[in-house]
């Protein structure tokens, strides 16, 4: 008889301290990773990237933790850094309101509401033209859009206020209306040339099973277009809404009447009343502030989302 064959002994192989410490190593990113090279370890580059982020905020937040202080303070003064009120008192919004501020506060909300709807029609249908239609002459249209927002306002604001005066054809006069500031910012280019940059994107598929299917082109930018350019739409809302609100020579040169003033406007005639002080304009500065903070932080994640589907297009 044979011997029966010997089978060789196999150990088990033991991991190295090297390869334990690898498997045990993170495979998805920290919530603090970045580009930068962020990391949630504690460590000498983290202190000093925590040091220049405290660095950042504060050089930025001074400025409005100042503003806040000083629209609460007794005696406020403009010239001095303070993070605290001292005295706290609401007597300066007493007399800012008894000085119009809430009537300046209500012609910026209509004009603001009704020149960024209409800016948004307007810019909406201008760039479902310029991206999803092919025509003549549709790069010259896109790149005098373009050239609007080189031109500063103080180069158009004696032509403006002849147009505005007399209007041509018609022969209206928009002063003193809210008419003769909303329709002037109807269109903006940098929210044609966003929207048209998104409508580029929507894959020519979409649409051709929709238009099989019988959509027009209003219901084809309706419910086709529009939902998959809701970032674009945040971008130029928010962005649009800021425009608008802190427009300060337009109101002043549409205006018949100081009653016609926005509020921009009225924190400069604050400003130039020897019978308030500075916490009155502190405490205009404040209200004048609360809708443009209202509005971004509504509209804060469609507006990071549409910057950075922007920025990683293409």
């Amino acid at each position: 008889m044979s011997a029966p064959a010997i089978q060789p002994v196999r150990t088990p192989v033991t991991a190295s301290p090297a390869r334990k410490s690898a498997g045990k190593r993170r495979t998805t990113p920290a919530l603090f990773d970045t580009a930068l090279g962020w990391s949630d370890r504690p460590g000498p580059a983290w202190a000093l990237r925590v040091l220049l982020c405290a660095l950042a905020l504060g050089v930025f937040a001074a400025p409005f933790l100042t503003v806040f202080s000083g629209s609460f303070s007794e005696k406020a003064s403009g010239s001095t850094l303070s993070f605290l009120p001292h005295h706290p008192t609401l007597l300066n919004f007493q007399v800012a309101g008894e000085r119009g501020i809430w009537d300046y506060f209500g012609n910026s909300l209509v004009i603001a509401g009704g020149g960024l709807l209409l800016q948004l029609v307007v810019c909406t249908l201008a760039a479902y033209a310029l991206a999803r239609h092919r025509f003549r002459g549709q790069a010259l249209i896109l790149t005098l859009f373009v050239l609007t927002m080189m031109l500063p306002e103080e180069v158009i604001a004696i032509p403006l206020s002849l147009v505005l005066g007399h209007v041509p054809v018609v022969g209206l006069d928009l002063k003193g209306t809210v008419w003769g500031v909303i329709l002037p910012l109807g269109a903006w280019g940098f929210s044609v040339m966003v929207l048209t940059e998104f409508m580029k994107d929507i894959p020519a598929e979409i649409e051709e099973a929709a238009r099989i299917d019988g959509v027009g082109e209003l219901r084809m930018l309706w419910q086709v277009v529009l939902p998959l350019c809701k970032p674009a739409l945040g971008v130029a809302g928010v962005l649009g809404f800021i425009m608008i609100w802190d427009q300060y020579l337009l109101p002043l040169i549409a205006a018949k009447d100081p009653t016609d003033y926005t509020v921009t406007v009225a924190l400069s005639i604050l400003r130039t009343d020897p019978e308030v002080g500075s916490g009155v304009v502190l405490a205009g500065a404040v209200i004048a502030l609360v809708p443009s903070l209202i509005v971004y932080l509504l509209l804060q994640r469609s507006l990071v989302t549409g910057i950075a589907a922007g920025a990683t297009k293409g």
